[in-house]
């Protein structure tokens, strides 16, 4: 049997950040506000390492890491 998040075509990090998203919108407004703001992403980073020595540092947007 395979799981649902997977016979869907989603990693099981997306499928966390869909249902995290589901779990915030379901709340009343006050504590919406909190869990939302706990919730958004600015930026991320990705550094690939290379014989022990950090290579060049970059930034991934929050849109095309949600995709």
């Amino acid at each position: 049997m395979v799981a649902a998040w997977k016979a869907a075509g989603f990693t099981y990090n997306k499928y966390l950040a869909i249902a995290a998203r589901a779990v915030r919108r379901s709340l009343k407004d006050g504590p919406r506000a909190k869990a939302e703001r706990r919730g958004n992403v600015e930026q991320l980073k990705f550094v690939k390492w290379e014989n022990g020595k950090p290579g060049e540092s970059k930034t991934i947007s929050s849109e095309s890491a949600a995709q």
